[in-house]
């Protein structure tokens, strides 16, 4: 009997049947989960310091994400991306980007150190005016600086916050734009201007420039002479600087410094100094460094006014991720051509052919460090021949150039386009040539009366018309090269041409800016 209770305590040997051993293999597996139960309550303490301190890390790193999200997020003021029509629905993660940058003049706040409220009216004048260009494979850059005393025409805007309006105007100084009728207005100027459609826009004042050159240590500048300018009191040795601070403001906003002390070299610093801060911030690391990119994303969005489709710290992280893998040397600072205008020679107008040019190139998403890659135009709307009587002399046989009727209709909107063509023309041996305005079309086009076919055909290869563009025209006398704004730029229809010296410098060059004579002193 005492075997028996010893069985029963302490298990049965395998060999003494399968009911006993059943029974109590299913007592021995209740003891076993017993067993392990007692463990978990009696957890060692190194497993409940671990667990505590793998908790405590990912609380706390959840909680300084969210303190950063929230913080940046709160940064971020915003304004309407256009003063009229409901801005661009472009995906930012992939495609083509253009940004509108603004450095706003305003002396609210912090600026009031730079002068009184009533130096800066309504919204305040764009300071400074970029258009960044991001191509869609993010291979290439490029930014167009407008001159700020370029003359315009600024289209009708709407301030979307008072929805007051504001009549067109003509020969307007640019950075005038948004004075009235906010930074929208500024965009459509642009848009206006350049035939293209912004995707958003970025306004800083000067205490970003302040605080942005703090942050990433310094910007190197170099200047040609040592100068002294008590306007914006920028003083600066011969040779390479580094300017942070007061400094780097001074340098960015003298408009005497450099050059002939006009616009076009203050835009030419401008391009420098970025082109410096681009080669810091790529050669430091900054765009793949989470802490760098944590400073200066709070440095700028305190200073900063976004659209309503930047107004994310998604948003902007996307913009930093597509930059931070280009090439330098792709990144191309360009000037929008000018000349000094016939209506008042202290201020610019659009030199053309070569603005024209520039623009097209835009369009035409043209890499500017080398625009010799061909351009396919998009088929579009059709040319009408144009009804305004030209004079011609009719046809005599044999054909000869030198006596067949050609007139080019300038329908591109471009002042003085069509000169370019005749001249094309003359030089092809079609030496019996007119030209006169047109209404603007999107497609080019040759016309032919009766009898000349063959000749329409030799002005359109002459010209890079393709074929299916040569229509037929009974109400033409002889032939029309009818030009619509496919074809601004350039001789040849299709392919872009560019003034060589239309990229000031890349990100990759390090120029040293030419100091005004008048404002070098001596060391």
């Amino acid at each position: 009997m005492g075997r028996s209770r010893d069985y029963r305590e302490h298990g049965a040997d395998a060999s003494a049947g399968s009911g006993p051993v059943s029974r109590h293999g299913d007592a021995g597996a209740v003891g076993v989960a017993r067993h392990f139960g007692a463990q978990q309550r009696r957890m060692p303490v190194w497993l409940k310091a671990t667990t505590a301190v793998l908790t405590v890390v990912l609380l706390g790193g959840l909680g300084f994400a969210g303190y950063w999200y929230f913080r940046l997020q709160s940064n971020i003021t915003t304004a309407p991306l256009n003063a009229g029509d409901a801005g661009s629905g472009s995906d930012d993660a992939k495609g083509r980007m253009q940004i509108l940058i603004l450095g706003s003049d305003t002396r609210d706040g912090k600026n009031a150190v730079y002068g009184a409220v009533e130096d800066s009216v309504g919204y305040g004048k764009s300071d400074v005016m970029m258009l960044m260009d991001i191509s869609a494979d993010n291979k290439r850059v490029s930014v167009i600086s407008f001159p700020r005393d370029l003359l315009v025409d600024i289209p009708e805007c709407t301030d979307q916050k008072t929805k007051s309006s504001y009549p067109a105007r003509s020969g307007m100084m640019i950075n005038e734009a948004m004075a009235e009728a906010g930074i929208g207005c500024a965009v459509d100027t642009v848009n206006k201007l350049t035939g293209l459609e912004i995707d958003h826009f970025m306004m800083a004042d000067f205490n970003a420039v302040k605080e942005l050159s703090n942050t990433v240590g310094g910007v190197e500048v170099c200047i040609s002479d040592a100068v002294y300018d008590p306007d914006s009191r920028l003083r600066l040795p011969a040779g390479t600087s580094t300017v942070q601070g007061e400094m780097a403001l001074a340098f960015l906003r003298t408009r005497h410094a450099f050059a002939d002390g006009g616009d076009l070299g203050r835009i030419r610093a401008q391009q420098g100094f970025l082109s410096s801060l681009t080669r810091k911030i790529k050669d430091d690391g900054t765009l793949s460094n989470p802490a760098k990119m944590l400073n200066i994303a709070d440095t700028v969005t305190q200073n900063l006014t976004v659209d309503d489709g930047l107004a994310s710290v998604p948003s902007l992280l996307t913009i930093g991720n597509r930059l931070k893998d280009i090439d330098i040397s792709k990144v191309a600072f360009v000037a929008v051509p000018t000349t000094p205008a016939l209506s008042d020679p202290n201020r610019l107008q659009i030199a053309e052919p070569a603005g024209s040019q520039l623009f097209t190139a835009l369009q035409q998403d043209i890499d500017l460090t080398d625009p010799t890659a061909p351009a396919t135009p998009s088929p579009s709307e059709t040319a009408a021949p144009s009804a305004e009587p030209t004079e011609t002399v009719p046809a005599v046989p044999p054909y000869e150039k030198a006596i067949q009727p050609v007139t080019v209709a300038n329908g591109t909107g471009v002042q003085g386009r069509a000169q370019e063509i005749v001249q094309a023309l003359v030089a092809g041996g079609f030496t019996q040539t007119g030209q006169f305005a047109a209404t603007p079309v999107t497609q080019s086009a040759v016309y032919y009366g009766t009898g000349f076919e063959d000749v329409a055909a030799d002005v359109a290869a002459l010209l890079g018309i393709p074929a299916a563009q040569v229509q037929s025209a009974p109400g033409v006398t002889g032939v029309q090269a009818y030009l619509g704004t496919d074809f601004t730029s350039g001789t040849t229809y299709g392919a872009v041409a560019l003034p060589e010296d239309i990229v000031n410098q890349t990100a990759g060059d390090t120029m040293c800016q030419q100091a005004n004579p008048f404002l070098i002193v001596q060391e």
